[in-house]
């Protein structure tokens, strides 16, 4: 199935069902007062996040969705029957935007979250509200409201606890593949991977975390070279980034320094917020360069970039300190899902005093 990760569509509620204006007419009942019904109201458009899905191609094709009318009141006091509504199932992970006004309507991260799309229009009143003391025969009635209508445009963000990026034929696929069950392409040219992967690693009972690849960025893909920063947001839930640096390049002269500080531009260039998440840095190929280089090249590497982050020495075609890398980054999320909770806790019982 073709991965698809944005798409526009158009949804539609449902229109009120008209009031009705009649008045009882029966055999010996000369007199028979206002008996119209309310029209039923419109059908409503809703959102649900279902985590069987996990691509929006349904909804590059079908593009418009609506919901049915009210149908409208009848006499002897008969309401008119309620639209049905219509019920969008969309990936976890989807945020959807009003097309026109910018605003983030939903963030579907959640399964069988719903998110309210269209309002369906309320039915008119039959003229059996009208009457009083003084307007017995009333023949007023009103009209059913319309639905609401959007256009709107739906983002696919996938799910991940760590996001890989850097540039192409850095090793990214080649990682994923060593640490999880993610199975991407693998190839001696450039943009091999041409859409996201997620890859779940086992790193014990009871631990694991969920690892997203990228296609990889080169420099003025902010500016479209490449295949641009259209799938950056994939990376925007995830709470560490590895930043993938090929530390041999093809003709053993490579500049790690270099690739780091254009993948940085490139991400500040996309979203400052994205930028600012925490960013591990991974030498990777290390088997091309021999052990007693590789504590100097590190040394060499955060003196030139001026960075306390974590650095790695990896390789990942050979796996040699993939486990290492593994069970530190396991490490950081259980301290960051602790202190999550002891956040949450702490808001609960401040709410509750």
């Amino acid at each position: 199935m073709k991965f698809i990760d944005e798409a526009r569509i158009e949804v539609a509620a449902g229109k009120g069902g008209d009031g009705c204006a009649s008045f009882r007419r029966e055999k010996f009942i000369p007199k028979g007062g206002p008996d119209g019904g309310d029209g039923g109201r419109g059908g409503t458009v809703w959102a649900r996040a279902d985590r069987n899905l996990n691509t929006l191609i349904d909804y590059r094709y079908a593009r418009m969705h609506r919901a049915r009318d009210g149908a409208p009141g009848h006499g002897a006091d008969r309401y008119g029957a309620g639209g049905d509504d219509v019920e969008l199932r969309m990936p976890v992970g989807t945020v959807v935007f009003d097309e026109d006004t910018g605003e983030e309507l939903a963030d579907l991260s959640v399964h069988n979250a719903r998110a309210l799309l269209a309002r369906g229009g309320r039915g008119g009143l039959g003229n059996l509200h009208f009457k009083s003391s003084t307007n017995r025969a009333p023949r007023q009635f009103t009209k059913g409201e319309p639905g609401e209508r959007r256009k709107l445009r739906l983002e696919l963000r996938v799910l991940a606890d760590v996001g890989l990026l850097g540039m192409p034929n850095a090793g990214k696929s080649t990682l994923i593949r060593a640490v999880s069950n993610a199975r991407p392409k693998v190839a001696d040219y450039p943009f091999t991977t041409l859409q996201p992967y997620l890859g779940v690693v086992h790193v014990g009972p009871g631990r694991s975390f969920v690892i997203a690849d990228v296609p990889g960025l080169i420099e003025g893909a902010a500016e479209g070279a490449g295949l641009g920063l259209q799938f950056l947001r994939h990376l925007s839930r995830t709470g560490l980034l590895l930043h993938v640096i090929d530390c041999f390049g093809p003709d053993g002269a490579a500049d790690p320094v270099r690739d780091a500080r254009v993948i940085a531009a490139e991400l500040k260039k996309y979203s400052p917020t994205l930028a600012r998440k925490p960013r591990w840095f991974v030498l990777n190929k290390a088997d091309l360069i021999p052990a007693r280089l590789r504590e100097a090249l590190v040394v060499e590497f955060r003196r030139r970039l001026r960075t306390q982050a974590p650095v790695f020495v990896i390789s990942a075609m050979t796996r040699e300190g993939c486990s290492e890398l593994v069970d530190e980054i396991q490490t950081f999320l259980d301290q960051r899902r602790g202190e999550a909770r002891a956040a949450a806790v702490s808001r609960d019982t401040g709410a509750a005093a």
